[in-house]
């Protein structure tokens, strides 16, 4: 059993599986705020437009969120989405207090490593990444090799 668990074989799968939960539970908290589904934002209802940071981490979220589900960008939309999370912590949790159990900014956290390990990992299986790069280089191996005239 440890010989499967430390498989090269395995691993893709397992980050796939990773990133897409990540993405839906992030893209649920931007839908949350946005649109007021799911319970809403921090006690329901929803953010008004524009304002700052609240609306914009929303859209973040919930934009981010879908493209990594998705695995489309993963890369660009981790590092966003990291940074987003982190300035969260640091602006809005961290002044309440030192430790994220104390100021409730555990979510934060979470999510801003686990962006920043996808960002240097990327998609693993199941994105479209990897299929959009399968097919273009499968389009580009199939086509013939253009010859350009020689002039004499």
């Amino acid at each position: 059993m440890p010989g499967r668990l430390n498989s090269a074989t395995a691993q893709p799968y397992v980050l796939g599986l990773f990133r897409m939960v990540v993405g839906l539970l992030f893209a649920c908290h931007g839908a949350a705020s946005l649109f007021g589904v799911l319970g809403g934002a921090a006690g329901g209802g929803t953010i008004d437009a524009g304002t700052w940071p609240g609306w914009y981490a929303a859209v973040i979220q919930l934009v981010g969120g879908g493209l990594v589900l998705l695995g489309l960008g993963t890369r660009a939309a981790a590092v966003i989405s990291s940074g987003s999370m982190a300035y969260a912590y640091f602006k809005v949790h961290q002044p309440g207090a030192l430790w994220p159990m104390e100021n409730g900014g555990e979510a934060s956290v979470m999510f801003c490593w686990a962006f920043l390990l996808l960002a240097f990992t990327g998609s693993g299986a199941f994105g479209l990444d990897r299929l959009l790069a399968r097919r273009t280089s499968e389009r580009e191996q199939s086509a013939p090799e253009r010859q350009t005239p020689v002039a004499a």
